[in-house]
């Protein structure tokens, strides 16, 4: 436990945020003996457990069986229209919640020996914070306070009672017609779990959906959302939102296509807030430390330093891709910068992501994009759709593709794959990108019969497809035939 003297610690690292990445580095510093305050203000857990990740996959789940049931007869199933029954979908949303919080709760830190303090936490001066009754002079601090859904400034917007992640995952009926603005992963994922759950939904978004990655990929996406009924405008501005009678909104838009720009005014019964995060450094005293920060996150170094040299930022707070495995990984490098003296550095070329939409959506490395500039003519791009592949015609998931991206060597460079299990297979593959392994890895593994992975090796496979017609292979081949 830390030292104490009556209202003051001394712990070896002190922790702002007891998020993912906070959590990471507080139970493996205290695992090796070190003293550690870890400090959070609101929930244990932060927003992974309590708003993002871990409600959302629970949503997305009860929409797959939703949906399963419909398709239902295309299998030979005959189960007619599902049921939906919102407060059981809230009922299992909260008791996965219920399920994970004892990991991340008050009592087990403490039991690990972390002094944790339930309060606000500023930096009074480049060495000190104060949490509540308590002020803490630590050798290293940690600044984990993660994002916080952005609400943009439309006016008449904060005249209604507009759902951000939130409030979305209290919700007990369905919403009606549902009014997304923000077509991004999270707003498209919301999107589709709320229409297979019986509500209509409709998407603005001011540029292009899913706009962060591979369009190829993404219109394969878009497309099947589409088919399902998702209604989605894209180029899309909401620039005014109208309170109704009946607790009814609507929203002004303006849109653009083909270079005109026009007006038009949709009705809803209520209105998700689905565009992006912004950094949670409001009421920290990072000014007072000497800390560099901008509204999109603390200024750090590739080792996850700020500005000053006694403290580190990770996770969202820290202004770059935002996801949970993010932060965890920044939490194993500044657990080796601290602990052992290591000068760990991110690399983001090695990060992978998912956006788990049905179909679903993952990339890591090198896009296409970007390969052109780097790579040039050295670039190689494998194809190998789903529809090629045994298992995804038995289970009718035989919408999407994987694409990988080779340098002259051969050497992998990048991986995006839409469609069942993306998010699966690219375990794997953010593995051949980490170990920088080549074509040639991928072909001598022997995947198991039928599985939806064996796309990837078909993939990696054509890369040797004009072998046999390459003049001096086929040369070779009769040479060695003359040995008997």
């Amino acid at each position: 436990m830390a030292k104490s003297t009556s209202s003051v610690l001394t712990p070896d690292i002190c922790i702002i945020g007891a998020g993912s990445g906070g959590l990471v580095v507080a139970s493996a510093a205290a695992s090796f003996g070190v003293d550690v305050v870890l400090i959070e203000r609101h929930k244990m857990g932060g927003d992974c457990l309590n708003y993002g990740c871990v409600p959302s996959k629970a949503i997305i789940a009860a929409a797959k069986h939703a949906h399963a049931i419909r398709e239902a007869p295309e299998f030979g199933v005959a189960a007619g229209d599902p049921k939906v029954n919102f407060k059981k979908v809230n009922s299992h949303i909260q008791g996965v919640i219920e399920t994970i919080a004892p990991m991340d709760s008050v009592e087990r830190f403490e039991s690990l020996g972390v002094t944790v303090l339930q309060a606000d936490a500023e930096f009074s001066d480049a060495k000190t914070v104060v949490a509540g009754e308590h002020t803490i002079k630590a050798r290293r601090f940690v600044v984990a306070t993660g994002s916080a859904a952005f609400v943009p400034p439309i006016p008449g917007l904060d005249k209604i009672n507009y759902l951000t992640n939130e409030t979305l995952f209290d919700q007990t009926r369905n919403p009606g017609h549902l009014l997304v603005i923000g077509g991004g992963p999270i707003g498209m994922e919301m999107a589709q779990a709320h229409h297979r759950l019986g509500a209509k939904v409709t998407v603005l978004e001011g540029a292009k959906a899913l706009g962060n990655d591979d369009p190829e990929l993404t219109a394969i996406v878009l497309e099947r959302l589409r088919e399902e009924g998702i209604t989605i405008l894209e180029n899309t501005k909401v620039m005014e939102v109208e309170s109704l009678p009946k607790d009814k909104v609507r929203l002004h838009l303006e849109r653009e296509e083909d270079g005109e720009k026009t007006t038009q005014t949709l009705d809803g019964d209520r209105v998700l807030v689905a565009t992006g995060r912004a950094a949670s450094v409001e009421g920290l005293g990072l000014d007072k430390a000497g800390i560099d920060f901008t509204r999109r996150g603390i200024k750090v170094d590739k080792t996850m330093r700020t500005t000053n040299k006694r403290v580190y930022a990770i996770g969202d707070v820290a202004g770059g891709l935002q996801f949970t495995h993010v932060a965890g990984y920044h939490a194993g490098l500044v657990v080796r910068a601290i602990l052992f003296r290591l000068k760990a550095k991110e690399d983001t070329h090695i990060i992978p992501w998912c956006t788990y939409t049905q179909p679903e959506l993952a990339h890591v490395g090198m896009d296409e994009k970007t390969a052109r500039e780097k790579l040039g003519s050295g670039m190689t791009i494998l194809r190998w759709p789903y529809a090629e592949n045994d298992r995804a015609q038995a289970e009718k998931t035989t919408t999407g593709l994987i694409k990988i991206i080779t340098d002259k060597k051969g050497v992998i460079c990048g991986v995006s794959i839409v469609g069942s299990m993306a998010g699966e297979m690219m375990n794997m593959w953010a593995l051949a990108i980490t170990k920088k392994l080549k074509v040639r890895d991928i072909t001598s593994y022997i995947p198991p019969y039928p599985t939806m992975s064996e796309i990837g090796k078909r993939a990696a496979t054509s890369y040797y497809a004009d072998m046999p017609k390459k003049p001096f292979i086929r040369s070779v081949v009769k040479f060695l035939q003359k040995f008997g």
